[in-house]
C-alpha cells in the first residue's frame, strides 16, 4: 500500500529530476549566477562560518536583507565545507526539484484532480523562464518560493482540522519565510485574510486563533528588525521613496504577465488592462469561494496568495524604491497564478454532462496549454543558445564579460599590500571589489542623501575603484567627484574603469 502510494507520484518524481537537470544545464558554462545580492548573502554566510557573525564583506551587519537565507547557506557551508558559490548550482537544482515535487503533490489533491492537467502544469513549471532564471542564481527567492508552497500545504491542514497544532505549524513556516524575504509578510497576510473569512470557527475561537497566528508569524521578523535597529540604527537599511506611480507599477506588473503568456513588447499596451483583469479575477474567485464555503481548497489558497502578494508588490513599489517590477520579483506567484487561471477548467469539464462536448472542450484546453508551454520552450532555448551554447554564462559576475575582463583579472591577482590597510576604499560597486579581490570597500554616496555626499567630500584620504560598466545613476559618479577632488590615477583600464587615490596631504584638492 505504501509503495503503491509512492508509485502514484512517479510522474512528479520524474518532473523533479528533470527540473534538477534543467538548472544544471543553465549553470553548466560558468556556474551559478552571481548578482550583487548574491555576494551579500555569500559574504554573510562566510562570516558566519569564520567568526560567528552575520556581517557582509564590508564588516557591516546584514540589514538590507533578512538573516535566514545567509544562515541557510552558512549551515550548508559548515556541513559540507564547500563555498556557496561552488555548491550553488547543485543546491538550487535540489530546491527547484523540491518545488516541482511539492507542486505535483499538491495538484494530486486538487478537486477534481486530473492527471493530464497535472502533467501539463508540471511541464509549464519546469519550463517557466521566470523560475529557471531565479533558480540559476544565488538568490533568497529560491528558498522563499519553496516556503510558500510548504505554507499552502500546512495552512490547508489547519483549514481542514482547525487545531492549534496545525495553526502553529503553518505560522512557524510563515515566520521563517519572513526572515527569508521581507515580502513574506504577504504569507502572513494570506493566512490572516483566510482566518478572517473562515466561517467555520466561532467568533471567540477565531479571535484566539488570529492572535496566536499573528504572534507566531511575526516573532522572528520582529526579532530580526530589532536586531537590525540595534546594530545599524535602521530596521531594513536606508530606503528611498519611490519614483514610480501606482499606474506605472501596474503597467510593469502587466509587462511581466504579458511575457509569461507569450506576448511581445509590441503588445505591452495590453499590460494595464491585463493587470486589472488578473487582480479582478482573483478577487472574484476568492469571493465566489467564500460564498460557496470552499476556502480550504489548494486552488483557493493559491489564488489568495497570488492576490495578496501581487497587490503588495504593486503598492509597495509605489511608496518605496527598489528594482523595477520584473520576473524575479513576481516569480513567487508564477505557480499560484498558473493554478488560479487554469484549475477552473477542471471544474468546467466536470459540469459538462455530454461526453463528446467534454472531450472537445478538454482537447481545446490541452491545445491551448501546449501552445503556452511551447512558447516557454522557445524562450528557454533562446536563453540556452545565448548563455550555454555560445558560452556567455548567466549574466552577472561569473559571465564571460568578467571572465575575459583585464580589470577583474587584475583585482584577482594584484598585490593587496599596495593598498594601505588604514585607508578606506570607495567604489561604485563594492560587491564587485569584494568578489574579485576579497577586499572590503564602501559605496560612494547616493544622490538622494545630501548629508552623506557632503560628508564624503570632507574625507582627506581614500582609494577609489571605479567600474564604468557598473555605474549606478543613483550614486554620485566619477565626474562629480573629479569636479571637487583631484584624483591620482593608479591603474587605468580604459572603458572598464580604473583605480584612483585621493590624498589631501598631496595637495589633490580642487577647492
Amino acid at each position: 500500500m505504501q509503495l503503491s502510494r509512492y508509485l502514484k507520484n512517479y510522474d512528479t518524481f520524474i518532473a523533479a529530476v528533470l527540473g534538477f537537470v534543467a538548472i544544471q544545464i543553465f549553470c553548466s558554462y560558468s556556474g551559478i549566477g552571481i548578482s550583487p545580492d548574491s555576494i551579500m548573502y555569500t559574504s554573510a554566510a562566510r562570516s558566519l562560518n569564520t567568526n560567528g557573525t552575520l556581517q557582509t564583506f564590508n564588516h557591516i551587519p546584514i540589514v538590507d536583507f533578512p538573516v535566514f537565507y545567509p544562515i541557510f547557506l552558512g549551515s550548508i557551508m559548515f556541513i559540507t565545507r564547500i563555498d556557496p558559490v561552488v555548491f550553488g548550482a547543485v543546491l538550487n537544482g535540489l530546491m527547484f526539484a523540491t518545488l516541482i515535487y511539492t507542486a505535483g503533490w499538491i495538484m494530486q489533491r486538487f478537486v477534481p484532480a486530473n492527471r493530464v492537467y497535472k502533467w501539463l502544469m508540471l511541464v509549464a513549471i519546469i519550463l517557466s523562464p521566470a523560475l529557471l532564471q531565479v533558480y540559476s542564481y544565488l538568490w533568497s527567492e529560491t528558498l522563499f518560493i519553496v516556503e510558500t508552497l510548504f505554507f499552502l500545504v500546512a495552512f490547508r491542514q489547519y483549514l481542514l482540522k482547525h487545531t492549534v497544532k496545525a495553526l502553529i505549524t503553518a505560522a512557524l513556516i510563515a515566520a521563517i519565510s519572513c526572515v527569508t524575504r521581507y515580502a513574506a509578510v504577504t504569507i502572513v497576510g494570506t493566512g490572516g485574510l483566510l482566518l478572517l473569512l473562515d466561517r467555520v470557527l466561532p467568533l471567540k475561537k477565531k479571535i484566539t486563533h488570529i492572535i496566536i497566528y499573528g504572534f507566531v508569524c511575526i516573532s522572528l521578523l520582529v526579532s530580526n528588525l530589532v536586531f537590525n535597529a540595534f546594530m545599524s540604527g535602521t530596521t531594513t537599511g536606508p530606503r528611498e521613496p519611490s519614483i514610480t506611480s501606482f499606474g506605472k507599477n501596474l503597467y510593469y506588473f502587466g509587462n511581466v504577465v504579458c511575457d509569461w503568456i507569450g506576448l511581445t513588447p509590441n503588445q505591452y499596451w495590453l499590460s494595464v488592462p491585463l493587470a486589472i483583469l488578473i487582480f479582478g479575477g482573483f478577487i472574484a474567485a476568492l469571493a465566489y469561494n467564500y460564498y460557496r464555503r470552499h476556502l480550504d481548497s489548494f486552488e483557493n489558497l493559491a489564488i489568495t496568495f497570488a492576490l495578496v502578494y501581487g497587490l503588495f508588490i504593486v503598492v509597495s513599489s509605489t511608496f518605496s524604491r527598489y528594482e523595477r517590477i520584473n520576473h524575479r520579483l513576481l516569480a513567487p506567484i508564477y505557480i499560484p497564478a498558473l493554478w488560479g487561471y487554469t484549475s477552473w477548467g477542471l471544474l468546467l469539464l466536470k459540469k459538462i454532462v455530454n461526453d463528446n462536448t467534454r472531450k472537445i472542450v478538454g482537447a481545446i484546453m490541452v491545445v491551448l496549454m501546449l501552445g503556452f508551454v511551447t512558447k516557454e520552450f522557445f524562450i528557454d532555448k533562446h536563453r540556452y543558445d545565448d548563455q550555454v551554447r555560445d558560452e556567455y554564462g548567466n549574466p552577472g559576475y561569473t559571465d564571460e564579460s568578467w571572465i575575459d575582463s583585464p580589470f577583474a583579472d587584475y583585482l584577482k591577482t594584484m598585490d593587496k599590500s599596495k593598498f594601505d590597510p588604514k585607508v578606506t576604499i570607495y567604489t561604485d560597486a563594492h560587491e564587485a571589489v569584494y568578489f574579485f579581490s576579497g577586499m572590503s570597500s564602501y559605496l560612494v554616496p547616493h544622490r538622494f542623501f545630501k548629508k552623506d555626499i557632503a560628508k564624503f567630500y570632507t574625507f582627506k584620504h581614500y582609494y577609489l575603484i571605479w567600474f564604468k560598466s557598473l555605474e549606478n545613476p543613483e550614486l554620485i559618479n566619477l565626474k562629480d567627484i573629479q569636479k571637487v577632488k583631484k584624483l591620482r590615477l593608479i591603474k587605468d583600464f580604459g572603458e572598464e574603469g580604473g583605480i584612483y587615490e585621493y590624498d589631501e596631504s598631496s595637495g589633490q584638492n580642487r577647492n
